[in-house]
C-alpha cells in the first residue's frame, strides 16, 4: 500500500490500524530479531530491576508517541516519497515498541497506562506540523530524533551495568533513531525555531517523568 499514493480513506484506515496495533494489542514479536535475544539476563537486585523497568517504560511510551508522530506526519504528507520514508521509519519504530514491551515483560512490569494519550497527542502534533508543509514536518522529525538520541544516551548512562539486555535494546534503538533523523535532514528538513525546540523538550520531560511511574 505504501508504494502508491494513498487516498484519504486509505490513510484513515492505515492510521486506525496503526493506532490499534500500538495501543490496543500487545506488540508481540517484531519482524526483526530482538537485539537482546542472545544476551543472558543480568543479576539485578529489586531496586535495579524497578529502575530499569521505569526507564524501559519511558522508552516504550516514547515509541508509542513516535508511532503517533510518524502517522500524523504521513497522513498529511504532500510528497509520496516523504510519506513512504515516514512509513518506513514507523515500521522500524514498531520493532522498537515490541522490543521495549518484551523487556518490560521480562522485568515483570507493564507499559504506561497512558499509552492512548501519548499516541493521540503525538498524532495531532505530527499532523498539525505537517500541514505547514513537508519541510517543516521533516524538521520536526529531525529535531525530535535528535532529542530522542540524547535521551537514549542518558538512559544508557542510567541503566544498571549488569542489565545488558536492556542496554542492547536501547543502544540499537539509538543507532536507528539517529538514522531516521539524518534521513529527515537529507530529505530537506527545515531548522526549527529555538522556542519550539524548547517547548518540545519541556513536553518530552513531562511525558518521561510521568511514564516512568505510570
Amino acid at each position: 500500500m505504501h508504494s502508491r499514493n494513498l487516498t484519504p480513506l486509505d490513510r484513515l484506515l492505515v492510521g486506525v490500524n496503526n493506532a490499534l496495533r500500538t495501543v490496543a494489542a500487545p506488540a508481540g514479536q517484531s519482524p526483526r530479531p530482538n537485539p537482546a535475544a542472545a544476551i543472558e539476563e543480568g543479576n539485578l537486585n529489586p531496586r535495579q530491576k524497578a529502575h530499569a523497568a521505569g526507564l524501559m517504560r519511558v522508552n516504550h511510551a516514547g515509541e508509542v508517541a513516535a508511532q503517533g508522530l510518524y502517522q500524523g506526519h504521513a497522513a498529511v504528507a504532500r510528497d509520496s516519497q516523504v510519506e513512504t520514508q515516514m512509513q518506513h521509519a514507523a515500521d522500524e519504530e514498531f520493532d522498537h515498541l515490541a522490543w521495549c514491551e518484551q523487556r518490560l515483560e521480562e522485568l515483570g512490569e507493564s507499559p504506561s497506562k497512558l499509552s492512548p494519550l501519548w499516541y493521540a497527542g503525538s498524532f495531532v502534533i505530527g499532523a498539525a506540523s505537517g500541514v505547514l508543509g513537508d519541510r517543516w514536518s521533516l524538521g520536526f522529525i529531525a529535531e525530535t530524533e535528535r532529542q530522542v538520541c540524547a535521551h537514549l544516551s542518558s538512559h544508557l548512562d542510567g541503566l544498571p551495568d549488569d542489565d545488558t539486555r536492556s542496554r542492547a535494546i536501547v543502544s540499537k534503538m539509538r543507532d536507528e533513531e539517529a538514522v531516521h533523523g539524518q534521513d529527515a535532514i537529507d530529505a530537506g528538513a527545515a531548522e526549527l525555531p529555538a522556542p519550539l525546540k524548547g517547548l518540545m523538550k519541556l513536553t518530552a520531560r513531562i511525558m518521561t517523568t510521568t511514564a516512568y511511574r505510570v
